[in-house]
């Protein structure tokens, strides 16, 4: 689509590290918020949202690294491209929980409440970075015949990341992007309804999206490693999805706690005006 938004002579202002900013900006905006209407110190997960975003670019790039080993190690010279990759999802959900959850211990933050604080933020700036994608070329979908098929003109994004040009694609950034989105709006809208306890929407988070990243995948066109007939991402999507549910059963049985700890947040009390 747009691969570069703009060219100052020398300098190259790219879509994707722009949408990809913005998606961190919002993650963080949305996660702060959430934190302080939880009970928690906004300042400490603000400085937890930084050591996730940190992490979770060095993650992703990692497991980029590991899928395309092969790859990187007959051309080693391209191994600077890592720089400039957005990298697999997937690996950086994977370091952030671990450097969240070392966060967490350290500072004494509740582990599962402020989890539930931060998923509609991992949400929010997925849908957001995956426009960056779409603009950007990358994450691309295989031919289709579908009349929303989308196809690709310009030839950096085929240089870059070698997206197919002048052929309808399945548009897989858009597929994922509005996965998100629903799976955000559902987060939020079902907070408050029924059993409430620490860890729900987190979990909820991580089970939605094992099974829509599992389904996805079948259109990606885009090289990503396979095993045993399926992509890295849905293999770590079919070993996710079970460890989610198994987590929401276990957290459901512990006593019920109250609500600004059971990951939806807790009602401001109402200021009573004095009579004159």
């Amino acid at each position: 689509m747009y691969p570069r938004l703009l060219e100052l002579g020398p300098l190259t202002v790219y879509s994707y590290g722009v949408l990809l900013a913005a998606a961190y900006l919002l993650a963080l905006y949305l996660t702060v918020r959430r934190a302080r209407q939880f009970g928690l110190d906004g300042d400490r997960v603000l400085d937890l949202g930084i050591y996730i975003i940190i992490s979770a670019l060095v993650g992703a790039k990692l497991l980029l690294l590991v899928v395309d080993f092969n790859y990187f190690r007959r051309q080693p010279a391209e191994l600077w491209t890592l720089a400039r990759s957005g990298g697999v999802f997937y690996g950086g959900l994977v370091l952030a929980f671990l450097v969240g959850l070392w966060y967490m211990r350290k500072h004494r933050l509740p582990v599962w409440t402020t989890a539930d604080a931060i998923a509609p933020g991992i949400a929010l700036g997925h849908v957001v970075g995956r426009m960056g994608c779409l603009l950007a070329g990358c994450c691309y979908g295989k031919p289709t015949t579908l009349p929303w098929g989308i196809t690709f003109t310009d030839a950096f994004a085929a240089t870059n990341v070698g997206t197919p040009l002048h052929v309808a694609l399945h548009p897989t950034q858009l597929y994922e992007a509005g996965a998100e989105l629903l799976i955000l709006c559902g987060l939020l809208a079902f907070e408050r309804r029924g059993r409430r306890f620490s860890g729900r929407t987190f979990w909820a988070y991580i089970l939605l999206y094992a099974v829509s990243r599992f389904a996805i995948e079948f259109f990606r066109g885009d090289p990503r490693g396979a095993n045993f007939g399926f992509s890295t991402s849905q293999l770590i999507s079919l070993a996710l999805a079970p460890v989610a549910v198994v987590m929401l059963i276990a957290l459901a049985r512990r006593r019920p706690v109250n609500p600004a700890a059971a990951g939806a947040p807790a009602l401001a009390p109402v200021k009573r005006k004095r009579g004159r």
